[in-house]
């Protein structure tokens, strides 16, 4: 197969716009491939990729309660291919990847169904702190 001098285009798609919204409750997030999300502090939170929630296999995977009202202290860029989240409760360890980010926007009503799922199979809610 001949090979050219082009290289292949990027299937990770590009933030091109990243903002806070005022309430400190949701981050706007604008993508070069179109699509415009709006994710919540609470699902960011609770599906954050840190090894503390995700673990390092899906049997170590947590599920963490009591985050309706969480909100973004910081975000902070990683490079040039992720942001650092500071939520108010003092987590800001989870790096948030172009791709993943775009991920939590394309299946957020998905996700955030499986997490009010996972916390109702451990008998945890949304107002109250817990941690499985």
């Amino acid at each position: 197969m001949p090979q050219t001098d082009t290289a292949p285009l990027s299937a990770t798609p590009w933030p091109i716009e990243i903002r806070l919204v005022k309430d400190r409750r949701s981050l706007h997030i604008a993508f070069d491939d179109g699509n415009v999300y709006e994710l919540s502090a609470e699902l960011l939170r609770v599906t954050s990729p840190s090894a503390e929630l995700q673990g390092h296999s899906e049997a170590e995977r947590k599920t963490i309660g009591g985050k309706r009202n969480v909100a973004i202290s910081s975000v902070d860029a990683v490079g040039n291919y992720a942001i650092r989240i500071g939520f108010d409760d003092m987590h800001a360890t989870g790096i948030y990847t172009w791709d993943y980010l775009h991920d939590l926007g394309v299946n957020r009503d998905a996700r955030f169904q499986s997490y009010l799922d996972d916390l109702a199979a451990k008998g945890l809610d949304r107002d109250t702190a817990g941690l499985r």
